[in-house]
């Protein structure tokens, strides 16, 4: 577990590709040395990876095919650096958020507005099913930074960067369209997929949807049907019931 509060950068010294992995060895701040063993998590980039061999100040982790799938890890050269953070403690204060370091997908940086001792980035995020978990105000993990979300739009949001956050990450140096890691915030995922199973399963309560109905036919089966479109505006989603017409006589 994680908490976005990222402890440094690494530069990756050593890339070795084998079949469906990839093995770094990164250059580990020297503070950040202590205590560390084989077996260990340490983030890059908010991806969880285990420390499979050190040697002086450099750390070995090997990343498996999804690691290289489904982050930007996979795009990074000899030479490149990352953002690092140890495992948490028990104890510990917990600056940012709670991370598992489960990289849920990549976004693309679409913009940067820079203003004085601030700088504003936009995301855009590969889909909009993703977006039901993203909400202004709400938390991400973007390249494992936990970051406050500023504004949401259709397919996008932004974050607003303070100095401090600017110097001790590699997000400053971003520029628009390349990619980083996207963790969403776990209880906002669970919140959200909960209530939209428990909406599929029970009755949805007039308050929070809108109802409209269409009559057409059913060109497949040929049959009668009246259709209702259930919108709930929480999460702006539409839900489509279908009620199919007996055209036996004395029944409709």
């Amino acid at each position: 577990m994680f908490t976005g509060i990222v402890q440094g950068t690494a530069q990756i010294k050593v890339i070795t590709e084998g079949a469906n992995f990839r093995t770094h060895v990164v250059e580990m701040p020297q503070e950040m040395l202590k205590g560390l063993q084989i077996g260990a998590s340490v983030a890059h980039n908010g991806v969880c990876l285990t420390v499979t061999e050190i040697k002086r100040q450099f750390g070995e982790f090997r990343l498996n095919a999804r690691n290289l799938k489904i982050t930007n890890l996979g795009e990074l050269q000899v030479g490149d650096f990352v953002n690092i953070e140890r495992a948490m403690q028990m104890g510990s204060e917990i600056g940012g958020h709670i991370l598992s370091g489960h990289v849920y997908c990549t976004a693309d940086i679409v913009e940067r507005i820079p203003s004085e001792n601030n700088l504003q980035i936009w995301f855009q995020l590969p889909n909009k099913d993703i977006m039901k978990y993203v909400l202004t105000k709400g938390f991400i993990a973007v390249d494992g930074i936990s970051l406050t979300i500023g504004e949401v739009r259709e397919q996008s949001f932004c974050v607003n960067l303070i100095p401090e956050t600017i110097h001790r990450t590699l997000i400053g140096k971003k520029e628009v369209g390349e990619k980083v890691n996207i963790e969403i915030d776990p209880q906002t995922q669970a919140i959200v997929d909960t209530v939209e199973r428990y909406l599929a399963q029970k009755a949805v309560s007039k308050s929070a949807v809108v109802f409209s109905g269409v009559f057409h036919q059913n060109l497949l089966a040929k049959t009668p049907v009246f259709a209702f479109r259930i919108s709930h505006q929480f999460f702006q989603r539409d839900y489509y019931v279908y009620y199919i017409i007996n055209q036996n006589k004395n029944n409709t």
